[in-house]
């Protein structure tokens, strides 16, 4: 089992019509490690919305007749989508469309609102229909109901924030604006920058930004709203301040690419930091050190660098290995087809092993055989987060605590049971040095949420689906 995060959205505003799609997809391309499941771009045509979705990444869905088939527009909206409510279908890819009497709409969202079940429940009481079963289209019905009374767009969707609870960056489409808001926590990221030719680009992580050649300008502040429009850019800030800011602090340690900078924040200099809190913490007598590709790579690199044991590429990655690849069902065979020991670097060495974290504990157990008959001498494992004992309600795909391996048993023994000569977890009071202060969520190590805690709270989206079968 590994950890998965919500989605990525991008947004494309311009005054003048250009090749949206195409800027999209760079985008999108950049965001694909924030969702492998699902994507979709719609494009504004003056008012007019064309539309592509389905099931597969970027490059398979994408292809250079799907592009060719948009037509330019002054914006866009994309998503890349990791479902952590709803099943994989083409019914839950986004961005989700809603025509209503006051126009139209598309909307592409980032997290999981912690308030879901109770707002469906009430709208579906009230006559709503949905077609899907993600968190977006609750958010699209709020906004289109208050939008029916609102005197504007950005109106109706500063009314719905006063509804919506939990994790939520967004990007909205209507046929004259594009809105981009952010949550009054913050807890996922989002910014915004220009091209050199004017255009404005908004995006779940600055990576995107540089793919298509925009200046990054700056981050959305937790519950603010950005609107693009004729009119110019306005920010709308009634929402802000009214919480404490808390960025999911998994995004410096695992969602968020290296490159990218969150917050203020470099991706990459978090992990080396929790590389470097890892070889304080949990020193270790050893010859080498090695990271798990790609997400241990940099706290590996911190590691070395503190410790002073050399880092080497122990493992290697199969980069060809997408979602077309059809993986045998043991988990060992995906772990060995997936990753390869470098022999000549790990024999008879002792071995500082870095990974992101552990959940199951499944995967570094294979991990650890792997590296013994490559004839490592000594493994000692070095997880840069410290462990999973809480569920989470903003958008990391962890439902409940029934498979969190650190629930039920103490650091010594995960190390036997996975084979490890040792293990250990970054602190969780050490935290604050990867995301720059106190401002971060860590409720799934630490269970302090800061938020109310859903009455539902199972959202695994595999029992949901087969729920869903059966009342077929």
């Amino acid at each position: 089992m590994s950890i998965h995060e919500e989605c990525g959205v991008f947004g494309v505003y311009a005054d003048t019509p250009m090749d949206a799609a195409t800027i999209c997809y760079y985008g999108l391309y950049a965001l694909q490690h924030r969702g492998q499941e699902s994507c979709g771009i719609v494009v504004n045509d003056d008012g007019l919305f064309v539309s592509h979705k389905d099931v597969g990444i970027v490059s398979e869905v994408f292809t250079k007749n799907a592009l060719a088939s948009f037509p330019k527009g002054c914006m866009a909206v994309a998503h890349t989508r990791y479902g952590t409510t709803g099943g994989t279908s083409r019914s839950n890819c986004q961005p989700i469309e809603v025509n209503h009497q006051k126009g139209r709409m598309a909307l592409a969202h980032n997290g999981n609102l912690s308030n879901a079940a109770e707002l469906r429940s009430a709208l579906e009481l009230s006559g709503a229909i949905f077609h899907t079963s993600s968190d977006t289209e609750t958010i699209a019905y709020i906004v289109t109901k208050e939008r029916l009374t609102a005197p504007s767009i950005e109106e109706a969707l500063s009314r719905a924030m006063n509804t919506l609870q939990g994790a939520y960056s967004l990007i909205l489409m209507s046929p004259q604006k594009l809105l981009c808001a952010r949550d009054p926590h913050g807890f996922r990221p989002l910014c915004y920058g220009k091209t050199p030719d004017g255009a404005y680009v908004v995006a779940s992580e600055s990576c995107a930004l540089k793919a298509v050649g925009a200046r990054f300008i700056r981050d959305i502040e937790p519950g603010e709203i950005l609107i693009f429009s004729k009119d110019g850019v306005v920010s709308r800030r009634e929402h802000c301040g009214r919480q404490e800011k808390k960025i999911c602090v998994f995004e410096y340690i695992y969602f968020a690419r290296p490159d990218s900078v969150i917050d203020g924040q470099s991706v990459h200099a978090a992990r080396l930091n929790a590389g470097r809190v890892l070889a304080k913490t949990h020193p270790v007598d050893a010859d080498l050190v090695v990271g798990v590709p790609d997400s241990g790579l940099d706290a590996a690199l911190g590691y070395s660098r503190e410790s002073g044991i050399p880092y080497d590429i122990g493992l290697v990655k199969n980069k060809y290995i997408g979602r077309t690849f059809i993986a045998p069902q043991a988990r060992a065979d995906q772990v060995n087809i997936k990753l390869s020991a470098v022999e000549d670097v790990v024999r008879g060495r002792r071995i500082v092993l870095i990974d992101d974290s552990i959940v199951r504990g499944t995967t570094c157990e294979h991990l650890v055989a792997l590296l013994r008959r490559a004839g490592a001498k000594e493994i000692h494992m070095r997880v840069s987060a410290p462990p999973f004992r809480f569920p989470c309600y903003y958008g990391t795909d962890i439902d409940s605590q029934d498979n969190l391996i650190a629930c039920r048993h103490t650091a010594d023994e995960i190390a036997a049971m996975i084979g490890a000569d040792s293990l250990g977890y970054l602190p969780a009071e050490c935290l604050g040095e990867l995301a720059g202060g106190g401002h971060y969520c860590s409720a799934c190590f630490t269970g302090c949420y800061p938020t109310a805690i859903p009455e539902e709270t199972r959202k695994n989206r595999f029992e949901q689906k087969l729920s869903e079968k059966n009342r077929e």
